[in-house]
């Protein structure tokens, strides 16, 4: 604090600290070269060990004119941003990018709970959107499913006419989101592929993108009505993608990415930079991925996650956390290794168990109950090697990151 001059509250603007000499200005203007950096963003640290990420003003251009030629937007465009703007997929894609077009952007300025969304989806009325999976997959769970479980007309046309219902559904999906919502971009983790079969038949306008910060951020994505499930999409407009060591078996590989979207490099980390950085410009995401006869790229995990079986077979936690994710009242979950075996640590939503009777003889029946049904029901579900040994239920919610993802390490060295 003592080293600045000046010193802004975001929130007020009110003066923290003000120098006498704050506000001497020159006159001049500077004129930035396409390679000075043009932030220093850290990553969110899932692995319990942040990287400073150098991003140049031609990363970020690169990565609007990527936007641009995925999805066209204009000055009629009107953009409603919930997403945290310290994360390159905000920052690039809901400021910089409406910017250039000059759209107009909406900042939702508190919590996105379900009812404040809804009341602002009427006010404003967007044109696009960019959210987290864990958003579209809440809403889903929470409102979308009750909703049909709890009208026999539905249930009866989900039972019979399941894409009639979709249709239906999708249509009363878009009025709550202001009935001229053209691009609901979803990014930052994997989608729910049961969530997503539902928006891909009610004709919902999502779109899928794929990347990270080191990227800012996109390297591969899917325009609305041209997705497929479980696909991330293909590379974007000047950004080359490739699989790295395929397993010929599997067809997976580790995926590389080189174009004017990537780093400088990590800040003060000429080590780890060398370790994901070729020499050529290759990027090392450290994403496994797949990809299809039509080039679609399918991610199935990241590699640090990856847990090796006692028989030497490969097991990616999140396949099983999706599995797991569709279990009725579950919030979210976190597969880990421990000793060996497969550990599920779940969490339900909020209304599922009454923690107020904790240490009573019900509420212990209750979660015994709730335990065993999770076990049998993925159990059931997943190959014999990715098979959980055991479900432990987590009272507080997941320690995570500014974009809605579990910080591992924390749990996994428990």
């Amino acid at each position: 604090m003592a080293r600045l001059s000046l010193v802004i509250d975001i929130e007020t603007f009110e003066f923290i600290k003000q120098d006498d000499d704050a506000f001497t200005c020159d006159g001049r203007v500077a004129t930035p070269n396409p390679m000075d950096m043009a932030a220093l963003i850290y990553t969110s640290g899932t692995t319990g060990s942040p990287k400073g990420v150098m991003l140049s003003h031609r990363n970020f251009c690169a990565s609007v004119l990527d936007a641009w030629y995925a999805q066209p937007e204009n000055k009629h465009s009107v953009f409603l941003s919930i997403l945290p703007m310290a994360h390159t997929y905000e920052m690039t894609l809901g400021l910089l990018y409406p910017f250039s077009v000059g759209a107009r952007v909406c900042y939702l300025q508190r919590v996105p709970t379900p009812t404040i969304l809804k009341q602002t989806l009427k006010e404003v009325r967007p044109t696009t959107m960019l959210a987290v999976p864990l958003i579209i997959e809440k809403m889903y769970k929470t409102s979308i499913l009750p909703t049909i479980r709890g009208s026999k007309f539905l249930s009866y046309l989900e039972q019979h006419t399941p894409r009639l219902l979709c249709m239906l559904v999708g249509f009363k999906l878009r009025s709550i989101f202001g009935g001229r919502l053209h691009f609901f971009g979803i990014g930052g983790a994997k989608l729910d592929p049961e969530v997503e079969t539902f928006l891909h038949r009610a004709g919902f306008p999502y779109g899928i993108g794929y990347g990270l910060t080191e990227t800012a951020p996109l390297i591969c994505g899917a325009p609305p009505f041209k997705t497929h499930v479980g696909s991330t999409g293909l590379p974007c407009h000047g950004v080359q993608v490739r699989l790295d060591n395929v397993n010929p078996e599997t067809g997976m590989g580790e995926i590389l990415a080189k174009g004017p979207n990537v780093m400088m490099g990590y800040y003060k980390d000429y080590e780890r930079t060398q370790s994901v950085l070729s020499q050529d410009g290759w990027f090392r995401t450290g994403d496994l991925a797949s990809m299809d006869a039509k080039g679609r790229f399918f991610i199935r995990g990241r590699l640090r996650n990856m847990i090796v079986g006692a028989s030497g077979e490969n097991i990616y936690p999140e396949e099983i956390e999706h599995v797991i994710n569709s279990f009725d009242g579950i919030g979210e979950s976190l597969v880990i290794q421990r000793n060996g075996q497969l550990i599920a640590l779940v969490k339900f939503e909020d209304n599922v168990l009454d923690w107020n009777l904790e240490g009573q003889d019900k509420f212990i029946e209750e979660v015994e109950k709730k335990r065993q049904a999770v076990l049998d029901f993925v159990n059931d579900k997943v190959s014999r090697f990715s098979k959980i040994k055991d479900v432990e239920i987590q009272k507080e919610p997941f320690n995570k990151t500014a974009t809605h993802k579990i910080r591992r390490f924390l749990y996994e060295k428990k």
